[in-house]
This record gives C-alpha cells, sequence and structure tokens, in this order.
C-alpha cells in the first residue's frame, strides 16, 4: 500500500538521501520516493503504519504530515486526464546503458588499429572510472547519504563514503596512464567488491532505494544492472591480473 506525505525541512539533495534512508530503515516499508522540488514523500509499506511512526523515525529538523486529500475538483483540462506510464526497467537504466555504450565504443576507437585486449580493458576500466566520478562530484554533499545506504563500509567509515568519488578519479587515471596498474586492479577488486556485496544484499531484501553510482544528479534505481555494472569491472580486473 501506499501513502503520500507532505514533508519539511529539506533544503538540498543530503536531505533528501536522508530521509530515504531513516524511512527505508523502518522494517515494513519497501520504498520511499522523495520530491524535493515539492516537498513531498510516497511510501510503500506492507503495513499501514501511523504518522506518528514515521515521525519519530525521522531527524527532528524533518516534520512529515499526511497529505490531504482533494476533495472537490471544479475545472478541468485535458491534462488532466493524461496518466503517466510506469517506465520500465530498460528505460530507467537508458542513461546508464548509453554511458557504458559510449565507453566501449571510445575504448574500442583506440585501439582498433592495433588490437590489444589488455590495452582496451585498461582504457575501459580508466574511462569508466573518470566518467561515473564525475557524476558523483555534481553534488559531492548529497552523494555520500545515497551511498551509505547500501555500501557496507561507507556505513561503517563516513569519511570513505565521501572519499569515494576522489578513489574512483585516482584509479581512473591509473588505468588510463599505465600506472601502477597492478595495485589498481587490486584496489578494484576490494572497492568494487565491498559494493556489489551490498548491491546484492539490498536486492535480495527487494528494498527499493536509488543506486549511487551516477551520483545524484541522474535517478537510477537500484537493480540486476547495478550488479551488472560491478560484475563486469571485476570480471575485468580478475583477467588482468591472472
Amino acid at each position: 500500500m501506499k501513502h503520500a506525505y507532505n514533508i519539511t525541512g529539506m533544503t538540498c539533495g543530503s536531505c533528501k538521501a536522508s530521509v530515504e534512508k531513516h524511512l527505508l530503515a523502518l522494517k515494513n516499508v519497501t520504498s520511499v520516493i522523495v520530491d524535493l522540488d515539492k516537498g513531498e514523500v510516497e511510501v510503500e509499506m506492507n503495513m499501514h503504519m501511523s504518522t506518528e511512526i514515521l515521525q519519530k523515525a525521522l531527524p527532528e529538523k524533518y516534520t512529515i504530515t499526511e497529505k490531504a486529500k482533494e476533495k472537490k475538483v471544479t475545472e478541468f483540462s485535458t491534462t488532466d486526464f493524461i496518466i503517466e506510464e510506469p517506465k520500465s526497467k530498460f528505460q530507467q537504466l537508458k542513461p546508464l546503458f548509453l554511458i557504458i555504450f559510449y565507453i566501449t565504443t571510445a575504448s574500442i576507437l583506440l585501439h582498433y588499429k592495433n588490437w590489444s585486449w589488455g590495452d582496451f580493458m585498461f582504457d575501459f576500466m580508466g574511462l569508466f572510472y573518470i566518467v561515473f566520478s564525475f557524476f558523483k562530484m555534481l553534488d559531492l554533499k548529497g552523494f555520500p547519504d545515497s551511498f551509505k545506504m547500501y555500501d557496507p563500509l561507507a556505513k561503517k567509515i563516513p569519511f570513505y563514503a565521501k572519499m569515494y568519488p576522489f578513489i574512483e578519479t585516482a584509479l581512473g587515471l591509473m588505468f588510463l596512464m599505465r600506472y601502477e596498474t597492478t595495485l589498481a586492479l587490486w584496489i578494484t577488486l576490494v572497492v568494487l567488491g565491498i559494493t556489489t556485496i551490498g548491491v546484492i544484499k539490498t536486492l535480495l531484501d527487494k528494498k527499493s532505494i536509488r543506486c549511487a553510482c551516477l551520483g545524484t544528479a541522474l535517478k537510477l534505481p537500484m537493480t540486476e544492472a547495478t550488479f551488472i555494472e560491478n560484475a563486469i569491472m571485476i570480471v575485468m580486473a580478475i583477467l588482468m591480473l591472472t
């Protein structure tokens, strides 16, 4: 069952991520969709919970109230009857697929005259890290809160979540410049391995949260594609090490 609420106290993407995190922590909540601009939140739950319970789950700076239902509609327009169809997983993840397509194409074009699988994979991994870290840096304040919602290490060490975009940038430069690539490959296995564990747990718990792989600028849901995205990089790292 879905319930709509008004919420005050949110001022930025970090606030939005904080509200999502605290409400999703409630046992019977399965999905939380926050609209920062409108100051609204839609909560999907297995069983009804009072507004008081939701309020207690949030930090004091936020106030949540049940959204008043419209009693009467006096004017209509043609747009009132347009129902927006829910987006498929492919439509939701279209930005992710396009970015991976462009990274793959660029990596192929760099070596198509003198092909080398090793160079192709190094450049793919380097461009992957640089592009994905760029989107994270668009909102350095909001990203850590979103990332901590599923990454096990970021949950325990908040500073790691703040440094993660810079770690990705450093790894990207190491691969592109062919500098200490063996070290970069081992770090990739550790960093993405930890994140993948959190992604798998989120998918198994069937929690509907936003993936922070492209920061908070693009609203991507946590799906199987997120796992595949990490798995590609992990497999490449293993192949290069062996």
